[in-house]
C-alpha cells in the first residue's frame, strides 16, 4: 500500500469522498475508533438486543422472517440460524464482479455505517470488517442484482458470507475462499449474531460506494474537459473573447464562471490576441462553459447527496439503545444516491456530446480553418494514403451515443418486489453502474479528443506565423508529447489511446484544481 495521506479513521468522524477514495485506491491507511467510550457505546446496541431476546420481544430479522415474512415469528431456538440463512438465500448475484477499488469503497461505506452505533452490531464485526480493509481481504461481489430497497441485498450478502468464512475473496492477487484466507491470517470467522447479517446488507453501501467513485472521476473530468476545450480554441483558431469575464458577470452561475476562469487562464486571454477570423465560434467551443458549467455547478448538490448518505446509518431497524427502542423505518432506501447518479450521468454525457463535437469540427477541412483533412500530419505527396484520426472521430461518435443513450434514468423503473412488500424501490445501484459506465465512455472520448486536439494544435506550430502557446497550454503540450508523438504516417492509435486512458484515470496532469 502507498501511503499518501493522514489514516481515515472510522468511528464518530464524518468521511469524505475523498476519505472513500483515498481507501479504495490503497493511498492511505485505517483505524478504527478504540476508545473505551466508544467502544461502550456500540457495544450497548448488541447488548440491548440480547436482552431483548431474553424478554423474547418481537424484532424485526431478528425473531421474525424477513420483508414480506416479517409477520412470520422465528422460534427462539432457530434465532441464531437465521442471519445465516439470510446471506445465504441472497447468494444469487449475476454480471461481472466489482473490481478491487469499487469493493473497497463498498466495504468503506459500509463500516462507515454501522460506526454510527444504532445497527446492533458487535464491536467484533466492526473490527473485522475494519481489518478486511486493512488487509486487502476483497469480497468477490457480483455487480447485478439490486433494486437498491431493501438497500443492497443480494451484493452485500457477499460481505457478509465472506465474514463469516463463506464464499470468495481476492486476496494478494488471488481469487481465494475465504475460509481459506481466515485461517493464513489466523482469524476465525465469524458467526454473525442475530441482526448482524441484516445491518451487513440492508443498506446503500454498494451504490454509495461506487457514487463516490463515480463524483471523483467526474471532477477531474471536467477540469481535463475544460483544457481539452482550451487546446482546441488554439487549433481552431477560436475566439478567445467568448470567456470574458464580464460577459459572464452577466449571467454568473458559479460553476459557468469558474469554467471561463479556468479558459481564460489556459488561453492567457489577458496576453495580447492575434486578430480575429470571426466574431462567433460554433457553439461546441463558445458555449463550452455553459455546458461544463452545469456539471461544475451539480458537483455540490451531488457532494452533498453522496456524503450525507456515507455519513448516515441506512439499514433498519434502527437501535437506539440509550431510549431502548427499536426504530422500524426505511433507511435502506437509496433515492437519493439514484438521483444524484442519474443525474450525474447525464452532465456527464453532455460531457461527451461537447467533446465529440469539438473533435468533429477538427477533423472538418470545411470547419477547421485550414488544418489538413483529418489532421494527417502526412506530407502532400504521401497525403492522400494517409487519413489522421479518421477512424477515431467515428469511435468517437459510437462513444458518444452510447453514452447518451445510457443516460435513460433508473430511478422512474422502480419494480414492486419481494411480494409487494417492496412495492416501490429505488434502483439507486443501477443507476450508479449507470453513471459509471458514462464516465467510462466519456473519458474515452476525452482520450481521443484530446490527442486530436494536442495533433491540432501541433499542426498549428509547423505554420511559418505561429505564436508562442500560452504557457499553461504548452505546459501541457510538451507533456503530451512524451507520450504521444504526432501522427505523421499512419498507425494504429488503440495503445496510445489506451495509455491516454490510464493517464486520466491515474489523473496524472495537473489541471485546474
Amino acid at each position: 500500500m502507498t501511503t499518501h495521506l493522514e489514516p481515515v479513521t472510522f468511528g464518530e468522524r464524518a468521511l469524505r469522498i475523498e476519505d472513500v477514495l483515498a481507501l479504495a485506491n490503497r493511498q492511505a491507511p485505517t483505524q478504527l475508533q478504540n476508545d473505551a467510550a466508544y467502544r461502550q457505546r456500540i457495544a450497548k446496541g448488541a447488548q440491548f438486543l440480547d436482552s431483548l431476546l431474553d424478554k423474547e420481544g418481537v424484532i424485526y430479522g431478528v425473531t421474525t422472517g424477513y420483508g414480506d415474512s416479517c409477520v412470520v415469528a422465528v422460534p427462539l431456538q432457530h434465532v441464531e440460524a437465521l442471519p445465516r440463512h439470510l446471506y445465504t438465500f441472497h447468494g444469487c448475484g449475476l454480471g461481472k464482479l466489482l473490481d478491487a477499488q469499487a469493493t473497497r469503497a463498498v466495504l468503506a461505506a459500509r463500516l462507515q455505517s454501522l460506526c454510527h452505533g444504532v445497527s446492533g452490531v458487535r464491536v467484533e464485526l466492526l473490527e473485522r470488517l475494519h481489518a478486511f480493509l486493512e488487509h486487502d481481504v476483497l469480497p468477490l461481489i457480483p455487480e447485478e442484482g439490486s433494486v437498491g430497497a431493501s438497500g443492497d441485498l443480494t451484493p452485500l450478502s457477499y460481505v457478509a458470507a465472506t465474514l463469516s468464512g463463506e464464499r470468495e475473496v481476492m486476496f494478494r492477487g488471488e481469487r481465494r475462499q475465504a475460509a481459506d484466507v481466515h485461517r493464513e491470517l489466523g482469524w476465525q470467522p465469524l458467526v454473525l449474531r442475530p441482526k448482524e447479517a441484516l445491518a451487513l446488507m440492508n443498506g446503500t453501501a454498494v451504490m454509495t460506494g461506487l457514487a463516490c467513485l463515480a463524483f471523483a472521476r467526474a471532477d477531474y473530468l471536467l477540469q481535463l474537459a475544460t483544457r481539452i476545450t482550451a487546446l482546441n480554441v488554439v487549433a481552431l483558431q477560436g475566439n478567445p473573447e467568448h470567456f470574458d469575464e464580464r460577459l459572464f458577470a452577466a449571467k454568473p452561475h458559479p460553476g459557468q464562471m469558474q469554467v471561463a476562469a479556468w479558459l481564460r487562464k489556459d488561453l492567457a486571454i489577458d496576453a495580447p490576441t492575434a486578430p480575429l477570423h470571426r466574431l462567433q465560434d460554433r457553439y461546441s467551443l463558445r458555449c463550452a462553459p455553459h455546458v461544463l458549467g452545469v456539471l461544475a455547478d451539480s458537483l455540490n448538490w451531488l457532494r452533498s447527496f453522496i456524503e450525507t448518505e456515507l455519513n448516515s446509518a441506512n439499514d433498519n431497524p434502527i437501535i437506539d439503545a440509550e431510549e431502548e427502542r427499536v426504530l422500524h423505518g426505511g433507511h435502506f432506501y437509496g433515492g437519493h444516491i439514484a438521483f444524484a447518479m442519474d443525474s450525474l450521468k447525464t452532465l456527464v454525457a453532455n460531457v461527451a456530446d461537447l467533446l465529440d463535437r469539438q473533435l468533429a469540427l477538427l477533423v472538418d477541412v470545411r470547419y477547421n480553418h485550414g488544418l489538413p483533412s483529418n489532421l494527417s500530419g502526412a506530407p502532400a505527396d504521401r497525403a492522400m494514403i494517409n487519413h489522421g484520426f479518421k477512424a477515431v472521430q467515428i469511435g468517437t461518435s459510437a462513444w458518444t451515443a452510447e453514452a447518451l443513450k445510457n443516460t435513460m434514468p433508473a430511478s422512474v423503473f422502480s419494480r414492486s418486489t419481494e411480494c409487494h412488500n417492496q412495492d416501490k424501490v429505488s434502483m439507486g445501484t443501477i443507476a450508479a453502474r449507470d453513471a459509471i459506465r458514462v464516465l467510462e465512455l466519456t473519458e474515452q472520448v476525452a482520450a481521443a479528443t484530446l490527442l486530436a486536439a494536442n495533433q491540432g494544435v501541433w499542426l498549428r506550430a509547423q505554420a511559418e506565423d505561429a505564436r508562442p502557446l500560452p504557457p499553461a497550454l504548452a505546459a501541457m503540450h510538451e507533456e503530451l508529447a512524451k507520450d504521444f508523438p504526432p501522427v505523421i504516417e499512419d498507425r494504429a492509435l488503440e495503445g496510445e489511446l489506451r495509455l491516454c486512458l490510464k493517464r486520466i484515470a491515474e489523473q496524472h496532469w495537473r489541471l485546474h484544481a
